[in-house]
């Protein structure tokens, strides 16, 4: 803690960058780095000031590939302006040659998905067609048995489906007490 202090006064008094790493025995780490600089930045001035290499060459490999990745997305991004019609200013005729096969075939297959979907609207609508018929038939062979029934018995469908209830009635007796006026 003492080290880290004086770090941060280091930093303050004299305007200076410090960056301090300390590992302990059980293999704690700590760290101060001063606020207006970077630990890559300063890392990268005492390679630059001692000659000294930090960076092996499997960081070196990977710094490459980071580099090459980046320069491809940006040839890609200028060719996907170049489909989308921007920036064709700058081209010669036989760079514009393949921007227009590419844009055909894509044009091309647009076209026959988009064939492929209605057919499928077509087959389900005359699926729904041929059901909504089916539906149609079976109620009106429902609606012509009912018709009939009511013709041959005079009843109606919900009256022969549910039996007649017999009716109820109440009679009071003159015999109970309860009932009886005072004689």
């Amino acid at each position: 803690n003492g080290i880290i202090k004086k770090a941060k006064e280091i930093t303050v008094l004299c305007e200076a960058e410090v960056s301090l790493v300390i590992f302990s025995g059980t293999g704690k780490m700590s760290e101060f780095v001063s606020p207006s600089t970077t630990l890559i930045k300063i890392l990268d001035r005492y390679q630059k000031a001692s000659g000294k290499t930090l960076w092996d060459a499997k960081h070196e490999c990977l710094k490459n590939e980071v580099d090459r990745v980046k320069k491809e997305n940006d040839n890609m991004q200028i060719e996907l302006r170049h489909l989308k019609g921007e920036d064709l200013t700058s081209l010669h005729p036989k760079e514009l040659i393949p921007i227009e096969d590419a844009l055909q075939n894509g044009l091309t297959k647009v076209r026959a998905k988009e064939m492929e979907f209605l057919k499928g609207v077509n087959k389900r609508g005359r699926m729904l067609e041929e059901e909504n018929k089916h539906l149609s038939f079976i109620l009106h062979q429902q609606t012509a048995e009912m018709d009939g029934n009511v013709r041959e018995t005079g009843t109606t469908y919900r009256e022969r489906e549910y039996p007649n209830e017999m009716p109820f009635s109440f009679r009071v007796q003159p015999v109970q007490p309860n009932l009886q006026g005072n004689k």
